[in-house]
């Protein structure tokens, strides 16, 4: 039985994605298929990115969950039916507006690769199988769930990467994030590309991410005096003595720390130090503040100091202290070592690449295959249904990807074979396999809509 909390996950999930979140063609080529009678004509459709994105190497396929969530529901209300009858060309046959109302995904099956996998260019992720009408109708939903979540989800990976494994990372983008489906969407998925936390409170609600903040400068701004700072006093750590004045103690600290760091104490902003002071008293176990609200070395990092040391005379433990502008390493370096990187507008707007330029495409008809061939021939495609087979090197790392048609026998260890490299214009090369990854394909079935059997389709979380 579902949570709250995943019952949450899933309302949102489904109500960011209605069956009518698609482009209107989508409607008049299923209309088209009906009218000629082809709308149940078995056909399978592939979805797949044309190159890796970032200039890298790889990506990871996420959404998968969300696809799978999205056709288990799928079905128009008459409320939906009857807006497409109104945007509909004239002329449209009543009977297929009765057609729309019973249409479901019963009949529709899902091969993908596992989601949070390591992925390559033109390797098909999604393969979709149904009536031609109804996977038709999938298009655009489904390229909508898939392209930003695995998009974001590389990003996180290639600073996962970058910052190596043992720095913690925060995802702080929502306010920059393409609206609060995007923003939902990146803290989510970020999160499984490697991320440790999300400053995103709903989305460690519905996801159960990790969520942590500290304060912003307008905090810091908002205090001009200490006299501001209510209550003065603060007990010791677990209760054991009467109240300290707690300002006075900083007061004594502060001398001592200006003493120490060379820095004057007319310098030091008053308002800064009644903003740590006042944050301090109501958090005392959670001390993190911002510290370059005005200077760094005349003010944010002597106050800090001296509010720190006054915490351990109590008996609390300061967690450290937030830089968010000017030379980020220069100051770091001079402060304390970062452990946790913050990121935001490049992480989640993905600055370097906005989208991952996933397709999907038609493949067969009636157990006919299916090509599109293109004057542009990177946007030709590979017909017929196929499998896909990761080949390991000696040392067990992925040495390549190898798409077969699907009724090709599976690859061997130790038993070479031939193959034409995609997109490289290159001859027939030998490889010979070392290891096969599981023995089998990595497309498996996730998800039989006839049988209410469907795997993956859980919100559970892991980076």
């Amino acid at each position: 039985m579902a949570t709250c909390e995943e019952n949450e996950a899933l309302s949102s999930v489904l109500n960011q994605v209605p069956p009518l979140l698609t482009d209107l063609y989508q409607f008049t080529m299923a209309y088209a298929y009906w009218r000629a009678g082809r709308h149940n004509e078995p056909a399978v459709f592939e979805l797949f990115f044309r190159d890796n994105p970032f200039g890298g190497g790889f990506s990871l396929f996420a959404g998968l969950s969300d696809c799978l969530l999205f056709l288990q529901n799928f079905t128009f209300s008459d409320d939906d039916v009857e807006y497409l009858r109104s945007v509909l060309p004239a002329g449209t046959d009543d009977a297929f507006f009765s057609y729309l109302r019973e249409l479901d995904c019963s009949s529709v099956s899902v091969s993908a690769v596992p989601e949070g996998s390591v992925v390559f260019a033109r390797v098909p992720l999604l393969e979709v199988s149904g009536p031609l009408a109804v996977v038709q109708l999938l298009e655009t939903s489904l390229l909508c769930l898939v392209n930003y979540a695995s998009l974001v989800c590389s990003n996180a990976a290639r600073f996962r990467l970058a910052a190596g494994p043992t720095r913690r990372l925060m995802e702080m983008g929502l306010r920059r994030a393409q609206g609060p489906n995007g923003g939902l969407t990146a803290s989510r998925y970020t999160y499984i590309g490697g991320f440790d936390l999300t400053s995103n409170a709903l989305a460690g609600r519905l996801f159960g991410i990790p969520v942590a903040g500290t304060m912003a400068h307008s905090y810091v701004t908002s205090f001009s005096s200490l006299e501001e700072v209510w209550p003065q006093t603060l007990a010791p750590c677990g209760g054991g003595g009467d109240p300290i004045d707690f300002i006075c103690l900083v007061k004594g600290w502060l001398g001592r720390v200006c003493q120490l760091l060379g820095s004057k104490t007319n310098l030091v902003r008053e308002g800064e130090l009644a903003a740590f002071l006042s944050y301090a008293i109501a958090y005392p176990q959670n001390f993190l503040p911002v510290i370059d609200s005005y200077s760094v070395s005349c003010s944010g990092l002597p106050c800090f100091c001296a509010v720190a040391l006054a915490l351990c005379e109590l008996q609390y433990r300061p967690l450290g202290v937030r830089l968010d502008s000017g030379d980020l390493c220069r100051q770091s370096l001079e402060d304390n070592e970062i452990d946790v990187v913050g990121v935001g507008t490049h992480l989640v707007t993905c600055t370097r690449q906005p989208s991952l330029g996933c397709v999907y495409k038609l493949i067969e008809v009636r157990g006919r295959p299916r090509m599109k061939i293109s004057e542009d021939p990177e946007k030709s495609t590979l017909p017929g249904r196929k499998s896909v087979y990761r080949l390991l090197d000696t040392d067990g790392h992925p040495q390549m990807d190898l798409i077969c048609l699907s009724e090709e026998p599976a690859p061997k260890a130790g038993v070479p074979l031939n193959y034409f490299p995609l997109g490289l214009n290159k001859a027939v090369q030998t490889v010979t396999p070392v290891q096969v990854a599981l023995s089998e394909r990595l497309h498996t079935l996730v998800s039989d809509i006839t049988k209410g059997n469907s795997k993956g389709s859980n919100f559970l979380l892991s980076n």
